[in-house]
């Protein structure tokens, strides 16, 4: 640990963060807690290697934050929180198995003010893992047997994201002949091309593994118009929408003056890479869906089937976010200001309604 390490967890504002060391793995394990307003803390587990602990604490403290937002923005009835497993090297076989298993067990020991569920690194196998020493685990399915997919669900939210966006660019929320640029065909990407090919919009797909996205144009070439775009061409190409479903910060200051699309709605958490990169897009005219709703539908999922709630009802909330982001959008516009004002307007007016409640 270093100075910058400390600064960060000065300047945080959250509720606190767990940090422990996994001597058998060398992994440094990270649970940051950010607001409990609305209910026990809740956050997916990433997995990955960092170039250091100080930015793998930035990453969770970022994301953190980015839970209460999307559960306040959504009116869920949970807190915002994150894991990562700051982990230095790949990790396979019986050494990941227990990582996972004793990170379950740190889980269990916060009685039940951290439920953890899938992320980047730690999919649903992983779950089934932690499961084994935490009971507070999103994402088991309710009938028994594996864990669920998260992405499908939060596929379908980001297409019900974009139908608000395309209603208020272009008129009509019909994504059919709209070209969508999606960077990231993984767990969300790819469902989300296929679902966008059934609707019929043309698609221009990106991804690190140049291979998967030839196999995917293959699968949906059939369907509608797909090629395959290089990623470091994506900031330049032409299309309606622009879906980010890998990294974050590739929406900033060195990528904004080259876009050539009129929105930005894709499942990367923390996609801006500062603030102000909210008002470039504005000051070009292009319609950012903040990523912490775009993004909801897995969260609003688990949540659910975790409390038993039935599919139906589960397919109708992800379905909200549509209305979710279409009111954020006309409130903006109705300010003339930034969709991600509105959101935030939105996050606090959510929080402080719910602290009001409590008095």
């Amino acid at each position: 640990m270093n100075e910058r390490f400390f600064s960060l967890l000065q300047a945080w504002h959250g509720d606190g963060v767990v940090v422990r060391h996994d001597r058998p793995t060398g992994t440094w394990i990270l649970i940051a807690l950010h607001d409990h307003t609305m209910g026990p803390a809740a956050g997916g587990t990433r997995m990955k290697v960092y170039p250091n602990l100080s930015d793998a604490l930035l990453d969770v403290l970022r994301l953190a934050e980015g839970m209460t937002n999307k559960f306040a923005a959504v009116g869920l009835a949970r807190g915002g929180a994150k894991a990562v497993l700051a982990i230095p090297r790949t990790l396979d076989g019986s050494e990941r198995e227990g990582l996972l298993e004793r990170y379950g067990e740190l889980v269990e020991s916060l009685r039940g003010s951290f439920f953890t569920g899938p992320d980047l690194g730690a999919g649903p196998d992983a779950m089934d893992i932690i499961a084994r020493r935490t009971r507070n685990v999103f994402g088991l399915d309710p009938a028994g047997g594996d864990a669920l997919d998260p992405g499908p669900f939060t596929a379908r939210g980001v297409q019900a994201a974009m139908r608000a966006a395309l209603d208020h660019v272009f008129g009509s929320p019909d994504p059919a002949g709209r070209s969508v640029l999606i960077a990231g065909l993984g767990d969300v990407g790819d469902p989300l091309a296929r679902g966008l090919a059934d609707a019929g919009a043309r698609l221009l797909l990106s991804d690190l593994d140049g291979a998967k996205a030839e196999r995917l144009v293959g699968a949906l070439g059939a369907k509608t118009e797909t090629r395959v775009i290089p990623l470091d061409a994506v900031p330049d190409t032409p299309c309606d929408v622009y879906a980010p479903c890998a990294v974050g910060a590739t929406v900033n200051a060195e990528t904004i003056p080259r876009f050539r699309c009129r929105i930005v709605a894709g499942s990367a958490n923390n996609q801006l890479r500062e603030d102000a990169d909210a008002e470039r897009l504005d000051e070009r005219g292009i319609v950012y869906v903040p990523d912490y709703i775009g993004n909801a539908g897995g969260a609003i999922a688990f949540l659910l089937l975790h409390e038993g709630v039935d599919r139906a009802t589960v397919d109708e909330r992800v379905a909200g976010i549509e209305e979710s982001v279409a009111t954020i959008l006309r409130e903006a516009a109705e300010q003339d200001e930034p969709p991600l004002a509105a959101a935030r307007r939105r996050v606090a007016e959510m929080l402080a309604a719910k602290r009001a409640s409590r008095t």
